[in-house]
């Protein structure tokens, strides 16, 4: 994955720690088991077991670990077999009601919207910390659950998490509003509040990143929160959770629930108590989502939704740099990004050296069990959204495109699939259309700037679009032209800890991240206070 290796690894791979070479060292460093996609031999050896105990499986309600209410659990499973992990608690609506009156006592009577500032901001560096600290186990857990690279997990994914949580602790006690000059004897302040109890949903494919873009920046502005785990990944927002408690988080403040969508998901989307509420998954459950807050008490939403990201590689472009850095768009963390370039246009000109450099690529891509070493690519999630990529293949293949590579599973265990692409690719193919979130990238010929732009633009989403030229007049008209809320250049999958991210049209509303994130997290007071005899106004 050498795109990979420049374009996010090589930015933090300087950091990584003595513990999580060791980590490494002990899994073996030897590649002699890795076998390209070609073969099933690397997810047909016995799977790695991680060297990681799992400590909390029950519910986090006011500080405490607890059963469900109803006694429920259910299974995580290990998606390199499909076995069983553990069990976890099941949260339905009463888990729910318990964990909204913890936040709601903890926000309107406890001490967190009222410690200084810099208090709280002292307690969210402790917590980042003490991620960093526990670097190994966190990632260790989020590859077993979730199924993708323990490399990725070690060397990306928990390191921006922490940055992440760091970013936020720092922007805690630099909140604040205006003192606004009026047309009267009148002193006239502009307020921001924290806006109180904040339901949170997160997805699986990227299970602590997305906890940390929605905890980060409700507690930096003083709020109580309940967050749903996916049921798919409970594991690594259980541990972190404690870890927030452990550097003086109060209790209530922090709250979650693991469990299923139409019990769990769905009480903290209609819930009175809940203040506003953010998600991030499909657009058709954003869509149920946001409808619930409506039809409850009209609390605000914020909505990280799907996409269907052009990848436009210009005639100009260096084809060896843009195979893999458009390799890298559609198949990192297994294809399974909501920002994945998964529409890759390439100009007609290079088009078919092109497709045929990106086939050589996927048959290099190494597909095996993510924690051993040099793996790029693990199993899908789960049965159900493995089936589902399966299908889209078959409907790419019956359409008419030609499958160039890959276009079945791996293996006779677990959810691996061989990386697939697809040319010949039409705009008004199902595959071209929907969101396959998997490993299934598909190249589309295009002759002109006017006509990317427009073809590019003729989709329900609009979440990210990515650009690979040297001339930088094509990529001003583009930046322009995509309606997308993020547009990178000559790069894919930049996740700054200060750049807003969010989508256009059916891709959601709002922004994570960054400043414009607090603001879905405060509350805007207009105070007026009349003046007798003003020494100026």
């Amino acid at each position: 994955m050498a795109a990979a290796k420049r374009i996010v690894p090589s930015l933090i791979a300087r950091s990584l720690s003595a513990s999580s070479r060791s980590f490494l060292l002990r899994r073996g460093d030897a590649t002699s088991g890795i076998q390209r996609f070609g073969t099933a031999a690397a997810v047909e050896e016995q799977p790695i077991k991680p060297s990681v105990q799992i400590n909390h499986t029950q519910l986090l309600i006011n500080g405490n670990f607890v059963d469900s209410a109803s006694g429920k659990t259910f299974p995580t499973l290990d998606p390199r077999t499909g076995e069983v992990i553990t069990h976890v608690a099941e949260g339905d609506a009463e888990d729910v009601n318990r964990a909204v009156a913890a936040a709601r006592k903890a926000f309107d009577e406890g001490p967190w919207p009222r410690m200084t500032a810099y208090e709280r901001s002292r307690i969210l560096f402790r917590a980042a910390d003490l991620m960093e600290k526990h670097n190994d186990e966190i990632a260790a857990l989020e590859s077993w659950d979730s199924g993708k690279p323990y490399e990725q997990s070690a060397l990306v994914e928990i390191p921006l998490v922490v940055r992440l949580m760091r970013y936020y602790a720092g922007w805690s006690d630099k909140i604040h509003g205006l003192v606004v000059p009026a047309d009267g004897p009148h002193h006239v302040q502009v307020l921001h509040e924290p806006i109180g109890v904040a339901g949170q949903i997160i997805p699986w494919n990227f299970p602590l990143v997305m906890f940390a873009w929605k905890v980060g920046p409700a507690l930096a502005c003083g709020n109580a929160i309940v967050i749903k785990t996916a049921e798919q990944t409970p594991l690594s927002a259980l541990y972190v959770a404690r870890l927030f408690h452990e550097a003086g988080l109060p209790d209530g403040v922090l709250n979650v629930i693991s469990g299923f969508g139409p019990t769990a998901g769905a009480a903290l989307a209609s819930h009175m108590d809940v203040d506003k509420l953010a998600f991030t998954g499909s657009t058709a459950t954003g869509k149920v989502v946001l409808e619930l807050a409506a039809r409850s008490n009209l609390k605000p939403v914020t909505l990280e939704l799907g996409g269907k990201s052009p990848m436009i590689i210009l005639e100009d472009a260096d084809i060896d740099n843009a195979v893999e850095l458009a390799h890298f768009a559609l198949f990192f963390n297994q294809g399974q990004c909501c920002c994945a370039g998964s529409r890759t246009f390439v100009h007609e000109r290079i088009y078919d050296e092109f497709v045929e450099k990106s086939k050589a690529r996927a048959l290099r891509r190494v597909v095996g069990d993510p924690f051993r070493k040099g793996v790029e690519q693990g199993p899908q999630i789960d049965n159900e959204q493995f089936n589902k990529i399966l299908h889209y293949i078959k409907l790419g293949m019956d359409s008419g495109a030609s499958l160039v590579t890959g276009g079945d599973r791996l293996g006779s265990k677990g959810f691996y699939i061989q990386p697939t692409i697809f040319s010949d690719v039409q705009d008004d193919m199902v595959i071209a259309q929907d969101e396959i979130f998997g490993p299934v990238q598909t190249i589309l010929k295009f002759n002109n700037l006017d006509e990317v732009i427009r073809r590019a633009n003729a989709s329900r989403y609009g979440l990210a679009a990515g650009l690979f030229t040297n001339n930088m007049d094509h990529a001003n008209t583009l930046m322009r032209a995509l309606k997308v809320g993020t547009i990178w250049i000559n790069c894919f999958d930049v996740f700054d800890a200060a750049l807003p991210f969010g989508g256009f049209k059916m891709s959601g509303q709002g922004r994570e991240k960054g400043i414009d994130s607090l603001k879905a997290y405060l509350q805007v007071k207009s105070v007026v206070t009349a003046l007798k005899n003003p020494a100026w106004l």
